[in-house]
This record gives C-alpha cells, sequence and structure tokens, in this order.
C-alpha cells in the first residue's frame, strides 16, 4: 500500500465542528478533488489515529461517516474511496479530466505520436536509432565535472557551444558570426517562438509560404502576427507577388525555407534571393531565414544561407542541431546583430532564465572534437542511401500514382499525386494498412485539399522503407 499523507490542520477547542467531522469532511474535500481516486486505499485507523495524535475511535467515527454518505467501503479489513461516488450538495465534484474552472483558447496543432507497428514516413525526423548516445554519454559526465554549470548562466548560452558553432557556422556555412551574435534556444521551433515575441507586435503583418510549416504559423500568431500567404513555385517563394502585398501595407517580417523549402524541398533561386534580399532592405523587413536540415545535401555544392550574403543586416537565422542528433535534446539556435541577441537575453531572463548549460556543454565538446561533424557525415551517407531506396520503390510500386522529383537535399520528398487519386482517402486507408503520411492538405495555409504527399525517408531503414511504400500501393483504390 502506498503511503497517504494527511496535510490539514484539525482545530480543538474553539472550533466549532467535532474532531471527527473535521476528520471526514477533509477526506471528503480529498476525493472531491481528485486527489483520492476512486479505489483508494485510506490509512489504516490506528495509522491515521497516530499520524493525526487523536484516539482510534474519532477516526472509526469519521469512517462511518463517510461510509454512510457513500463516499468509502469497507473491503477485506481495508477502507477504500468508493468506486460509485455520490454528488456534492455544495456542487459537482472535481473533474477526472483536469478542466480548469475558467474559460481557455483553443488548443493549437500538437505532434502526432508514433503508434506502435506504424511505419510513419516522419516529416524529415532524424532516426533516433543511429544518434551517438555513447559519446553524448561521455561528453556530459564530463561536464558534470564543471560545477559552474549546475548553477546560474549566461542567457544567451553556454559560452564553449557558441563559440565551437560559430566556428562551424562561418566555416561550413560562409557566415560572418562571432560567439556574441549567436543564442543558443530550445531547438529551431524555440528559436523561432523567442524571436517572434521579441519582434512582432500585435497586428503586425508577416508573409509565409504557401504551403509552408504550421507550426511556424501558430509560433508567429501566437505573438500576434497577421499572416500573409505567398506562393511557391519551382524555384522557391513568388518574390513578385510578396512585392504585391506590400502594397496593402507594410510587412514587419518574412518567414522561408529558401534551401529545403518545406515542404515542396525546392531550393530559391539565385535571382530570387537577390530580389529579395534588395526588397527586405528597402523596406526594413525581417527576414526569418529558417535552415532546418542543412546538413543534408546531397548533389551539388550547398546552396549558401542568405545570411551569408546580407549587407543591410536584415537576416535573422534560425538553425538547429535536431536533425544531426534528436529532436528531443532541444538544441537550436539564432544568428544575427548584436542588439538582436542581446534583446532575445533579456526576453529569455523574464521566461526560463537559460537553457541546459550542461547540455550544451557536452555538445561543444563533440564539435570541438570534431566527433558531431564526423557523425553528421555518416549521417548524410545514410540518408542519401534511403533517399534512393525510397525513390525506386515508389517508381517501382507507385509509378502510375505518384511522380516527384529527387530533391538534391532534404530529408523527405513530395509527390504529386494523380488528380483522380483522393488523396485523403488513401491517407486513411495507408493508416489502416499500417503507414503513416501527411497529404499536402496538412501544409496548405488555407486547409484546402492538395494533391500531394510528403513522405520522410531519414527515419525509416531500406527495407521499413520498402515495407511502406507496398503497404501504401496496397492501400490505393482497387480501380488504379
Amino acid at each position: 500500500m502506498r503511503p497517504w499523507t494527511f496535510p490539514v490542520t484539525l482545530q480543538s477547542g474553539t472550533a466549532r465542528e467535532p474532531i471527527f467531522q473535521q476528520i471526514a469532511q477533509a477526506i471528503r474535500g480529498d476525493i472531491r478533488r481528485g486527489r483520492l481516486r476512486p479505489g483508494d486505499p485510506l490509512p489504516g485507523s490506528r495509522s491515521l489515529a497516530m499520524t493525526l495524535e487523536v484516539h482510534r475511535n474519532t477516526v472509526l467515527a469519521a469512517y462511518r461517516e463517510l461510509e454512510a454518505e457513500g463516499w468509502t467501503v469497507a473491503e477485506q479489513r481495508t477502507t477504500r474511496v468508493a468506486r460509485d461516488l455520490p454528488q456534492s450538495p455544495s456542487g459537482p465534484r472535481a473533474d477526472p479530466m483536469g478542466r480548469p474552472g475558467y474559460d481557455l483558447p483553443g488548443p493549437g496543432p500538437r505532434r502526432s505520436l508514433r503508434e506502435p507497428g506504424l511505419l510513419a514516413f516522419g516529416g524529415g525526423l532524424p532516426d533516433l536509432r543511429l544518434v551517438p548516445t555513447d559519446l553524448l554519454a561521455r561528453a556530459y559526465r564530463r561536464a558534470l565535472g564543471s560545477r559552474e554549470l549546475l548553477g546560474y548562466g549566461d542567457a544567451r548560452g553556454e559560452a564553449r557551444l557558441r563559440s565551437a558553432l560559430a566556428r562551424l557556422l562561418s566555416e561550413m556555412r560562409g557566415l560572418a558570426v562571432s560567439e556574441d551574435r549567436l543564442m543558443l534556444t530550445g531547438g529551431s521551433q524555440g528559436a523561432l517562438d523567442l524571436v517572434a515575441r521579441t519582434l512582432i507586435r500585435p497586428g503586425d503583418r508577416v508573409a509565409v509560404e504557401d504551403p509552408g510549416y504550421p507550426a511556424a504559423w501558430a509560433t508567429l500568431r501566437a505573438a500576434g502576427a497577421e499572416l500573409v500567404p505567398v506562393p511557391v513555385d519551382e524555384t522557391g517563394m513568388r518574390i513578385e507577388t510578396l512585392a504585391r502585398h506590400l502594397a496593402d501595407g507594410p510587412l514587419r517580417a518574412i518567414y522561408l525555407t529558401p534551401h529545403h523549402q518545406f515542404p515542396t524541398t525546392v531550393t530559391m533561386g539565385a535571382a530570387r534571393r537577390l530580389r529579395l534580399l534588395e526588397l527586405a532592405a528597402h523596406h526594413r523587413i525581417a527576414l526569418l531565414e529558417d535552415d532546418y536540415d542543412n546538413e543534408f545535401h546531397f548533389e551539388g555544392r550547398p546552396v549558401l544561407p542568405l545570411a551569408g550574403e546580407d549587407p543591410a543586416g536584415v537576416v535573422i537565422y534560425l538553425g538547429t542541431l535536431s536533425k544531426i542528433l534528436a529532436p528531443g535534446l532541444r538544441l537550436g539556435f539564432v544568428a544575427g546583430p548584436r542588439a538582436l541577441v542581446e534583446a532575445l537575453a533579456a526576453r529569455r531572463e523574464t521566461a526560463d532564465g537559460q537553457g541546459d548549460h550542461l547540455l550544451q556543454r557536452a555538445t561543444a565538446e563533440l564539435l570541438e572534437d570534431g566527433l558531431l561533424q564526423r557523425h553528421a557525415r555518416k549521417m548524410r551517407r545514410i540518408y542519401q542511401t534511403r533517399r534512393e531506396t525510397l525513390a525506386a520503390a515508389l517508381r517501382r510500386h507507385l509509378g502510375g500514382a505518384a511522380a516527384f522529383d529527387l530533391p538534391a537535399g532534404g530529408m523527405s520528398l513530395w509527390l504529386r499525386v494523380d488528380p483522380s487519386i483522393d488523396v485523403e482517402a488513401w491517407a486513411v486507408s495507408a493508416r489502416k494498412g499500417g503507414v503513416g503520411m501527411t497529404t499536402g492538405r496538412a501544409f496548405d495555409f488555407q486547409d484546402r485539399p492538395r494533391p500531394n504527399l510528403r513522405l520522410g525517408f531519414s527515419a525509416l531503414d531500406e527495407r521499413e522503407l520498402e515495407e511502406a511504400v507496398r503497404r501504401l500501393a496496397r492501400a490505393l483504390p482497387k480501380s488504379l
């Protein structure tokens, strides 16, 4: 039997109610609030009498009153909370679902958890089976030897990781960034949330890609932004449409994924990139560049971030180490002007104060020793093989139902489905057949059906990808 405490002060002497009624009332209140649940055992009368320093007969009198009212039952020499509880005359008993007694806004979108046995084409998630947990654990244990990391630290993040990350961004992505122009955050989503709450005022207009990233839209809306959708084609966000939106009023910011557009995977063309930078500089618009999977580019030279060719200082660069390691580690960052980083740090100090400096120090050690870079190269080779495996399986089993362009990088494929196929019905049928996928509707700004599927290949191995595609084919309507 688990221990049960009685955090109630009994009043004696001048109290209006006898002690046994105070005990009964306290237990009755714990049942109403849900602290004691149906079937829970109450302590023995002797034990509770010793705890409360009262006579055992006083406790027995309280238990008899509760049983007479239907709150408890005696079972095999044990008093338990009744499974069929009475309604209180003073009001309903505690809501077992934990609903508050006040109004809340409607909940936003939440990530769906992976179901057992389901082969899920996740949204470009890394394969957690490949995380170098042994390396990370050893580095974390060494970080624990630095006791100063257990106290309060810099809201911008642990200095060694910011320094190591600045070198990486300079060497691998061409960014002229220093330690004091970097802020470590809880993943790229945490980076966007922090930037949005610092930069955006209620009613500010913010342009976003359509189709695009719904989680980012929710974050921007939560900061008070009025979102302006801009269509995407085969070379990214359409800048001429963006320019026309400026006639309706100023834009505070533009959120975009120019390297591997989410979800279509297309890369923004050079001419558009230059035009976008010119437009943002002229109108003083902040460009929120989310470079969420930069490491996974398989063909040709990776396109350098917008932040690497930003003489006007309009780009706020958002990134993450989650795709190399694991999303649960929540390792993201923001790179931008020093004044922005200082403002972000001040904002963070009003919330969680700082990130996990122990984890950040451990990650810094992996970067300094080149181990994280080596792991990223390994993942790139594995994910490239998986991309090719998925592409071959789709051509073999679904050639007449869906087409796609093999992207130069990223962690997913964007499929164009034959217009005669009901994509939403196909997804439902596929899930019943043991495979999960996301339809284009999930990324449409107006929640309109789109003849597209997004299939992430990084979280499944070659055997799983083959089986998942076979299940997709079996789930197709029989007429096809």
